[in-house]
């Protein structure tokens, strides 16, 4: 028996003495099936036809206004500056203030409460908070709702104003 040689290509495995004597063909490689023109990189290759849309459009300009607004941030950051006096934790973590409104004329509008209607700030605490939201940069007039429902609980603080008054 005349052992056949492929001097062509090289073979991983040697044939089986079976496949020689059954005139089976030789197994099949990769790279024998890969065109040498067509490799992996260029068939998979991202086409940028379908993104030229997308990487052309502009950023969309962000509010200012609005909720989520840089204002309404502003503001928010501004009343966090306020400290209750008999309480070591700004207003807005002590969930005094329910919510920060910034409409498209730049005017702001905070609804709050005082932890009770005989709090000893309740006339100075409603004049300051206005006063420090008409005083942030963009704002146009700042109004404060005070109110009295829902009424305010140890619920509405925080987890960092819970921390800091030993709560947790």
């Amino acid at each position: 028996m005349s052992e056949e040689t492929n001097t062509d290509q090289d073979f991983i495995a040697a044939p089986s003495p079976a496949d020689v004597a059954t005139g089976k063909p030789p197994r099949a490689r990769v790279e024998d099936a890969v065109d040498e023109e067509e490799t992996a990189r260029a068939t998979m290759e991202r086409k940028r036809d379908y993104l030229e849309g997308f990487l052309a459009k502009k950023p969309e300009e962000e509010s200012a206004a609005g909720p989520g607004g840089k204002l309404q941030q502003a503001v928010i950051d501004a009343l966090k500056e306020i400290y209750d006096p008999e309480i070591p934790v700004n207003i807005y973590d002590l969930g005094l203030i329910y919510g920060v409104e910034v409409d498209d004329e730049s005017d702001v509008t905070v609804t709050m409460t005082l932890t009770t209607p005989h709090c000893p700030v309740a006339e100075t605490m409603p004049g300051e908070v206005e006063l420090r939201a008409a005083s942030v940069p963009g704002v146009r007039d700042a109004e404060v709702n005070l109110v009295w429902d829902p009424p305010w609980g140890p619920d509405k603080m925080t987890d960092e104003a819970r921390l800091e008054l030993g709560m947790l």
